[in-house]
Formats: structure tokens, C-alpha cells, sequence
């Protein structure tokens, strides 16, 4: 296989996106990559991301971009993003937000689009959603609960999110009663 066929691999679980991390990981170098981009083959959209022009973009390839984007394999969706994401309540975040653990300094550009939260997130709170890695609702509405978004759009979250069976009711019990000592 070539590069170019071994990084399309990679891009078909990222919505169409490598890092140069893929590229290291799958033994492709630098050079190799920044060839693919002179050709065309590959465009740079933001530092050590490259997306494939061929690849159809849908609606989820700017989140996977943000995750993407921070260089840390362990950033997920979080906050007021990933409870708009599961679609649960009508918050409208203005940027991105990512979590990243504790001690990881982002410095790249666009940084304008997204907002950066530290926390040290155990596997079982970090899912799923349209493949972008994302903190599960329960983690979501909790980081919403303690970043003030508000409580009218969080009673809505619980709600919706219990009706459906996407929260367990031990879940809902517990962030409903810390959403009321919030207040």
C-alpha cells in the first residue's frame, strides 16, 4: 500500500482527516505527507491536520476537526458541544468545546473557534457521537451543570435524556439533585 492509501484508511474513521501523528503512527513520514499536500492529494487545515479534498464532508467533520485540531489523544467533545450534539436540549454554543486533561497547553491557531476545558476524565466518561470522541451525556450535563449553563436548558437535558433511556436513573437522580443544589 502507498502512503497516500494507508492515511485514506486512517481518514475514513476521522471524516476524511490525518494527523501527522496517523502519519508517524502508520511509519510515513513528514516529507511524505507534506508531498501529498503539494499534489494536491491532501490540504492542511489546521497545524498537523490534513484533510482529503475527494472525502465527502458531513455535518460532524468540523467537531472531528476540533478534536483533531488540539494535538491530544485523549480530547473529546464536552460541555454545552456534546449536550448539543446528543441533541437533548436547545442550548447553541457560540464555540467548540473540548476537554483536554490537566497540564495540556494548546497553542496553535484558530484557537478563536474553540474553548479548552482541563479534567482528568476516566475511559468509562468518554463516548461516542457520529464517531467524533465525545464525554457521555451524563459527563456532558454534569460539565454543564458546573459551567453555569442554564438551569432551564438543563432541566430540559434531564428530561429528555431520562424519557429516552439515555441516562440511567441513578444518573438522573444524582444530576437532577446537583442541579438543584446549584441553584
Amino acid at each position: 500500500m502507498t502512503a497516500q492509501d494507508l492515511l485514506w484508511d486512517a481518514a475514513l474513521d476521522q471524516h476524511g482527516f490525518v494527523t501527522l501523528s496517523d502519519a508517524r503512527r502508520l511509519g510515513i513520514s513528514r516529507d511524505a505527507v507534506t508531498m501529498l499536500a503539494r499534489r494536491g492529494k491532501l490540504e492542511q487545515v489546521a497545524t498537523a491536520v490534513y484533510r482529503f479534498p475527494r472525502f465527502q464532508s458531513g455535518p460532524a467533520a468540523p467537531y472531528m476537526l476540533a478534536v483533531l485540531w488540539t494535538g491530544e489523544p485523549r480530547a473529546c467533545l464536552s460541555h454545552d458541544t456534546a449536550l448539543a450534539a446528543y441533541d437533548v436540549s436547545d442550548v447553541n454554543p457560540e464555540r467548540v468545546h473540548l476537554t483536554v486533561p490537566p497540564g495540556r497547553r494548546i497553542r496553535r491557531s484558530r484557537g478563536d473557534l474553540y474553548t479548552v476545558h482541563h479534567e482528568n476524565l476516566a475511559d468509562d466518561e468518554i463516548g461516542w457521537w457520529e464517531e467524533v470522541p465525545t464525554v457521555t451525556l451524563a459527563t456532558a450535563i454534569r460539565q454543564c451543570i458546573d459551567g453555569g449553563v442554564p438551569t432551564y436548558l438543563l432541566g430540559q437535558a434531564l428530561d429528555r435524556a431520562a424519557e429516552a433511556g439515555r441516562i440511567s436513573a441513578a444518573d438522573a437522580q444524582s444530576l437532577t439533585l446537583r442541579l438543584n443544589e446549584r441553584t
